[in-house]
């Protein structure tokens, strides 16, 4: 069941950037706990009840957030290579 835009933007407020905080990368509420390492525990096998045994101080809701984001990053158009 999809979940309406409303509720997806407020769990995308849970994903942080700071250049300050893993060199910039989308983190979780500031935390250092980046995007990219959450989806490749997913894509590992891991599911969310095992990360959030493993994690204490995420919330379920930081997992949906990273899911999410990166569904609205896979909704980009096009992608252009800076690469000759």
């Amino acid at each position: 069941m999809e979940q309406p835009p409303r509720e997806n933007s407020k769990l995308l407020e849970r994903i942080t950037i700071d250049s300050n905080i893993c060199h910039g990368k989308p983190c979780i509420r500031g935390l250092r706990y980046p995007v990219d390492m959450i989806l490749e525990l997913l894509s590992g096998g891991m599911s969310s009840q095992e990360i959030l045994d493993d994690y204490d101080d995420l919330e379920p809701e930081d997992i949906l957030a990273v899911l999410a984001f990166a569904a609205r990053l896979a909704q980009i158009k096009r992608v252009q290579s800076v690469l000759r």
